[in-house]
């Protein structure tokens, strides 16, 4: 049985992923992780439609707009990370082909992406999305696509 204060989650609520997400995922999610210094904590990763997350963005973040990737981060200590991470897979396969992409790459650059907001990365400015797009290369790197 899994310890629950250790544990990488996925979860589909109103989409069907196309088989990327698996325990190689979770291990990849892990080694970003750790290679950040940090341990896993209770991780939810939850893919639905642009629908379902323009609710959640209505309903906790006030906005009224789609997006790709909502972040809730619920980390308690400095050392695991722990967090809610929302993905609009309608959003990825649009963002796949207006970046040219595979829907894969796509999709672990957006997980990954969620994971560096957990690790306390920022993509406010033009120096802090420089960096956080250095670190999605990097840890995208690291997989075979």
């Amino acid at each position: 049985m899994k310890d629950l204060r250790e544990c990488i989650e996925f979860h589909f609520e109103d989409v069907i992923v196309d088989g990327f997400v698996n325990d190689d995922t979770a291990a990849w999610i892990r080694k970003v992780i750790e290679n950040e210094g940090r341990d896993p904590g209770h991780l939810n990763f939850v893919f639905c439609s642009d629908e379902y997350l323009l609710r959640i963005n209505r309903e906790y973040l006030q906005h009224n707009d789609y997006t790709d990737i909502i972040t809730f981060d619920y980390t308690e200590d400095l050392e695991g990370i722990s967090g809610d991470v929302f993905i609009s897979y309608d959003r990825v396969k649009e963002n796949s082909k207006k970046f040219g992409v595979t829907t894969q790459e796509e999709l672990y650059r957006v997980i990954v992406h969620g994971v560096l907001h957990l690790l306390e990365y920022k993509d406010v400015g033009a120096a802090e999305k420089k960096e956080m797009r250095a670190k999605e290369n990097y840890y995208l790197s690291l997989l075979s696509l």
